[in-house]
């Protein structure tokens, strides 16, 4: 929560729909400062549409989506960006042909002005600083998953959306993303992490968001989560509920 003990995000009521089908029904949840939140569920639950909608990328059909009290449904994604929102996206969008330095440079020029960065202590601390001069084309899927972050927080977000950074990476690799996320989030950052490698999930989120056909099916702890009869038949089939 905010010092005055209200959410950062707030999101009630949400609804998508791409012709009859409700990608997002009725969907609410809040984030606070320095929270993680976790949204987790099984592929076409919603969850990317929901980071898509509160990123400016989709327009919401209904529900009301709020920032710092502010109401931000429908706005489009370089304004969120100047108020304070950013993402990464499950497949990297770097400048291919710039370098890795260039990428964060232009990210930075599009950000807060009243929160710029050190581009090269940014590099350093997501092990970057080595390519620092390398065109982005020439990076690894996991180093362009490093910039892609990178450039998120270049902008000084206060809401940082986070769309399954961890697919892909090795156990040392999870390791330092895990370290990473859970410093942001005691800098006051507010993160919604969208993953599907639970033990990641475990690791880093104060509490999870259990998706399924748009909807919200359970709010709390993984291990919880992991006891709850509909969480367990969502995931694993009728079969395995208790």
């Amino acid at each position: 929560m905010s010092p005055e003990g209200k959410p950062l995000l707030t999101v009630e009521g949400l609804v998508k729909r791409f012709g009859g089908f409700r990608a997002l029904d009725v969907l609410s949840f809040s984030v606070g400062a320095g929270e993680i939140l976790g949204l987790v569920g099984p592929n076409g639950s919603g969850k990317t549409t929901c980071i898509n909608v509160i990123s400016g990328l989709y327009r919401p059909d209904g529900g009301t989506i709020q920032f710092e009290g502010r109401s931000i449904g429908g706005l489009p994604s370089h304004r969120l960006v100047h108020a304070g929102i950013n993402r990464t996206f499950q497949v990297p969008r770097p400048f291919l042909t710039l370098t890795v330095r260039e990428n964060v440079e232009i990210a930075l020029a599009y950000g807060r002005t009243r929160d710029r960065q050190d581009v090269s202590a940014l590099l350093s601390s997501l092990d970057l600083a080595a390519f620092a001069d390398q065109p982005a084309i020439e990076l690894n899927s996991a180093h362009q998953k490093m910039l892609d972050l990178a450039r998120a927080l270049a902008t000084g977000p206060r809401l940082l959306l986070i769309d399954e950074l961890a697919a892909g990476l090795n156990p040392a690799e999870l390791e330092r993303v895990a370290a990473k996320l859970k410093e942001l989030a005691r800098s006051g950052i507010a993160l919604l992490v969208v993953e599907h490698l639970m033990g990641f999930i475990d690791q880093i989120t104060d509490r999870i968001i259990v998706m399924n056909a748009g909807k919200e099916i359970f709010e709390g702890r993984l291990a919880e989560a992991a006891r709850n009869s509909q969480v367990v038949e969502v995931f694993l089939g009728a079969e395995h509920a208790a």
